[in-house]
């Protein structure tokens, strides 16, 4: 008999948690060993598990699933990584991939799929939803820099350039140009209309 797969479940729901929990635990081979709240809980639940497959949604305190899973891919990358969110944006399925993502399912995948998926990248595999692929594809990479979408990150909250200025230690000059320009990039008409753009896209 093959050997059981040692799952950790990451998401901040705990119905949701649970419900992904149960399912995962009717299927013969696969074990939901641990499960957290927080993205900045995985590492530490992963290492002390010695889990297989970590099973990350995207939204979560702390940390976001794609942190999460690049800090566990450069920790322990023996670990397999499967992203599952509610939210799919091509721009998120990007930036999984580029976290080291082995897999990217939105939630509503029947567990069937969810379970096949597990195997699947124990195996080696990678397992991508056929529909955002499609969406990443057409949609192209992210146009912001890493500066970029860290300015327009923290002009979210509608704070104004001086104190972005002091909230990311650069000159009001500074901020003024790196929003224009992604206010540009975005074809938005202000920079609330690029954070709302940018966040549809999963580019932020």
């Amino acid at each position: 008999m093959s050997r059981t797969i040692k799952v950790l479940l990451a998401e901040d729901q705990s119905m949701v948690r649970e419900a992904l929990a149960a399912l995962l635990g009717l299927e013969p081979d696969i074990e939901v060993v641990a499960q957290v709240a927080r993205g900045d809980e995985v590492l530490a639940a992963a290492r002390a598990h010695d889990v297989d497959v970590a099973l990350l949604d995207i939204e979560m305190p702390g940390k976001t699933g794609i942190e999460a899973a690049a800090e566990v891919d450069k920790e322990l990358p023996g670990i397999k990584l499967l992203i599952l969110t509610t939210f799919g944006r091509p721009g998120y399925l990007r930036s999984a991939m580029e976290s080291g993502a082995d897999a990217f399912l939105v939630k509503d995948a029947p567990a069937a799929q969810l379970a096949a998926a597990v195997r699947k990248v124990l195996a080696g595999e990678r397992v991508i939803d056929p529909t955002l692929a499609a969406a990443a594809l057409a949609e192209g990479a992210n146009p912001l820099t890493d500066r970029e979408r860290e300015v327009l990150r923290a002009a979210a909250d509608g704070s104004t350039n001086a104190e972005l200025a002091t909230t990311l230690h650069l000159s009001q000059g500074t901020v003024r140009n790196y929003l224009s320009t992604a206010i540009q990039k975005l074809t938005a008409r202000n920079r609330a209309e690029a954070v709302r753009i940018a966040r549809e896209k999963g580019w932020l």
